[in-house]
């Protein structure tokens, strides 16, 4: 396993990331110095979204293999989409060390085991699995999150209501999507080195379709190609020697899988980071030689791609007739629809909220409400169930039927760019509307709050229309070019490569750092193609169901001082409505440290009417301003939920408590045995011992303690055996008879204070009559945990005792820590 690893990446370093470096660095240089760029864009850009922010917090359960046991968790997510699983939420609010964190580059997040079963079995042929059987473990309830990879180790959660799963999956996809975009596009040398060598690579090797992959930090995606080669030879030299029943097999070939990619891993990190810092070094020097040589280089390629564009263009123009031009209509047809039903989906819930709040400035809701729903509009981007919709539409995306003509692995690589671009998009239009709000509110006063918005929201959205429609036409044309050139690499590649190599004598040797010949070589195939795909998407823009402007349509002057307010800082609008410091505000000593204790966190979890958290759900983090995801109707739906669930209690349920998911996974046998003269000295106690013994459905269950239990029973009861339902109903009858004490109690003290009262009260009157007014004027405690408002959250200061450990639970049978 050693040597390929060696071999690749010594290929990958020494041969090409170099060599691209200082080609990207003489790009970077020119593209600096001659100019030029894009259209301008008409929304405003937000230098830091997610400053003092976090996106989540809550708990769930946590699957551990080393015991196979499912334990309660604190869950963490930072603005860094990490996810970070602690003891409980007093150890992360004291700063402990998290217990794990996860990084969810080249992750899948599913909600299924069949999904999970599938994903098993292809990743290991020949060791595969009924359909319907687990693998090895057994979700404690009904719905489970699973994360998923094909080289490193899994991890598996789960909850306790559907609606909680639905969220934390939103939250999981939005960790996996900003994690699989760990490439910088600020930095416009590194990372165009480092992709364009991971091609070249790849290409060598005669993979030149997309790469699924292509996902995380750059030492992640060296550590994916690395495996992409070596996974498949461990596996066929470590499988067939894998010893035990199926399930074993495939845990046991998961570990090993993820040993070898943490090693990996390790290794890549390291040969990248020296590898930068070798090349960083050089770029002094070659920066200045470029500056000074720019103008020579520059035309030494020029004449080099005539050269070169005379023996590829012929070839390049059959093809690009024969086997390309019948089907760019079909592969620009399967993008665009999608994508722009998901666009069109992100200006409708950003006009969605402009007008929840254009009804709350007409409803008299105050200054405070209005800064309440600026604060959840300003995250309105990063709120992974509020932009599930959106997500969902661009997911419909298919190039079935074109993925094999042009070796297109699958169309995630698509999906997850246009869920970013939509991203970036719906916050430059909040951004942008904040602004506009602001500077009006300066400018004119809050007297009429709704007509001021009404305003600044329409400018908004006309501006999001052509930014939409600007980067939507980039869009289609970069996926269009990743789509079809590899193809024509691949078709050209056999007829055109044997003649390369000629050309690099027309290349003076002082410049052939910066002039690769393979490079020109497919910049001469790209701009054979770049007219057809430009055409085509021209033409799409004349279809006004898609909404795109035309290309003569350029709106470079609407809005001129704009881009001054884009200097400004981020409008804090909890500080100007509400007047002091807002309680979701950070400073840089906690964002240091990592506390989320005081930070806006983004996405809010709903407690469902009448479902308890005994794990600590979804509670709210003290201080912490979030944004509720839920509306009227949702509520309504849920009280409709309510009037059923007579019906349901017919049906098998879900466990609702943490006691009842550790009795299914360890469940106890209670056996009354009676107790003889000669045993009259048994007292109570727990043995360890071996043995097994059959349950109701004929099972046999291993007993690894026996919990004895000594009570002093009338004679000839020890026949009569109690059922649950009596011993319930004594616990309640019990339970009933202290309140009525406690009640007749607070009664007889209550008439003694009054009968105290009338003694005094011609002593008295004044001081009599002030205490009882302020009795009366004070509202009753409300104890009940049931009539909260169904905000979302429960109070801090009802939470219960967050510092105290759970302390585990003996199982009687089996013996095993719940």
């Amino acid at each position: 396993t050693v040597c390929p690893f060696r071999n690749l990446i010594s290929f990958l370093s020494d041969l090409v990331y170099e060599q691209q470096y200082a080609v990207a660095l003489f790009n970077s240089v020119r593209f600096e110095i001659e100019g030029g760029g894009g259209t301008q864009s008409q929304l405003l850009h937000r230098k830091d979204p997610l400053a003092g922010c976090t996106i989540f917090s809550g708990s769930l359960f946590q699957y551990l293999e080393e015991n196979r046991k499912w334990r309660n968790r604190f869950v963490f997510v930072p603005k860094d989409y990490t996810i970070n699983l602690y003891e409980s939420k007093a150890a992360h609010e004291r700063g402990l060390h998290p217990k794990l964190t996860i990084n969810c580059a080249g992750y899948k997040a599913l909600t299924s085991m069949e999904e999970y079963m599938e994903l098993i079995n292809k990743s290991l042929p020949g060791v595969k699995a009924k359909v319907g059987s687990n693998p090895f473990i057994k979700c404690a309830t009904g719905f489970p999150l699973i994360l998923w990879h094909p080289y490193a180790r899994h991890h598996y959660f789960c909850v306790m209501t559907e609606k909680e799963q639905k969220k934390w999956h939103a939250v999981l996809q939005d960790c996996v999507r900003d994690s699989n975009n760990g490439l910088p596009e600020n930095c416009t040398v590194k990372t165009p080195a480092f992709t364009d060598a991971v091609r070249l690579h790849r290409q060598a090797r005669g993979q030149y379709g997309t790469w699924d992959m292509m996902c995380g930090t750059p030492p992640q995606i060296l550590a994916n190609l690395v495996m992409e080669t070596l996974h498949p030879d461990i596996r066929n030299m470590i499988v067939p020697r894998l010893k035990g029943k199926m399930q074993q097999r495939q845990k046991n070939w998961m570990l090993i899988s993820d040993a070898v990619y943490k090693q990996v891993l390790t290794q890549t990190t390291g040969q990248y980071e020296a590898l930068v810092e070798a090349c960083e070094a050089q770029r002094g020097p070659l920066d200045a030689r470029l500056r000074t040589d720019m103008d020579q280089i520059i035309t030494s390629k020029e004449h080099v791609s005539s050269k070169i564009r005379a023996l590829v263009l012929p070839k390049a123009e059959q093809i690009l007739r024969t086997n390309i031009q019948p089907y760019i209509n079909s592969i620009l047809e399967a993008l665009m629809d999608p994508t722009s039903r998901g666009f069109a989906e992100v200006r409708d819930v950003f006009f969605r909220e402009m007008v929840e709040i254009s009804k709350n400035s007409l409803n008299g809701g105050g200054k405070e409400k209005m800064g309440e729903n600026m604060e959840r509009l300003s995250m309105l981007a990063f709120h992974p169930v509020k932009m599930q919709s959106c997500y969902e539409k661009v997911e419909e995306l298919n190039l079935e039927g074109l993925q094999q003509r042009f070796d297109v692995s699958s169309p995630s690589v698509f999906i997850s760019r246009a869920q970013i671009l939509m991203r970036e998009q719906m916050d430059n239009a909040v951004y942008t509307f904040e602004q506009l709000l602001n500077q009006s509110l300066e400018a004119q006063g809050d007297s009429d709050m709704c007509k001021l918005t009404q305003r600044c929201q329409d400018r908004v959205l006309k501006k999001y229309d052509y930014d939409s429609s600007t980067v939507r036409k980039k869009f289609f044309r970069e996926a269009l070019l990743q789509i079809i050139i590899p193809y024509m690499l691949q078709q050209l590649a056999p007829s055109c490569s044997p003649e390369l190599p000629r050309f690099k004598e027309l290349i003076f040797e002082d410049f052939s750092r910066f002039l690769l010949i393979e490079n020109m070589f497919e910049e001469v195939v790209l701009q054979s193609v770049s007219k057809d795909i430009m055409m085509a998407v021209k033409e799409a823009a004349v279809q006004r169901r898609h909404n795109l402007y035309r290309d003569s349509i350029i709106l470079t002057n609407s809005d001129p001082n704009l881009h001054l307010l884009g200097e400004n800082p981020q409008v804090d609008w909890a500080t100007k409505f509400g007047g002091d410091e807002p309680e979701g505000s950070v400073s840089s000593a906690d964002e240091g440290r990592g506390f989320g204790r005081r930070r806006k966190q983004v996405v809010s979890m709903i407690q469902l009417d009448g479902v308890p958290l005994p794990y600590e759900s979804c509670l709210e983090v003290p201080g912490v301003e979030l944004i509720p995801e839920e509306d009227a109707e949702s509520k309504e739906e849920e009280n409709e939920e309510d009037q059923l669930g007579k019906a349901e209690d017919l049906s098998p349920k879900s466990p609702d408590s943490v006691n009842e998911i550790r009795d299914l996974i360890n469940p106890v046998v209670e056996v009354a045995v009676p107790v003889s003269k000669e045993q009259s000295e048994v007292t109570n106690k727990t043995e360890a011992t071996t043995g097994s013994i059959s349950v109701e459905d004929g099972v046999e269950e291993g007993v690894t303690h026996v919990t004895t239990v000594v009570e002093t029973v009338p004679k000839g009861s020890l026949g009569e055996k109690t059922s649950p339902q009596a011993i319930l109903q004594q616990l309640l009858a019990s339970k009933k008879q202290e309140v009525d004490k406690e009640e007749a109690a607070i009664q007889n003290a209550i008439e003694e204070l009054e009968i105290a009262v009338q003694e005094d009260e011609s002593e008295q009157i004044t001081e009599i009559s002030a205490a009882e007014s302020d009795n009366e004027s004070s509202p009753p405690l409300v104890t009940d945990s049931s009539s909260r408002e169904d905000s979302g959250f429960q109070s801090p200061t009802s939470e219960g005792p967050v510092d105290s450990e759970p302390q585990p639970i003996t199982n009687v049978q089996t013996g095993r820590e719940c």
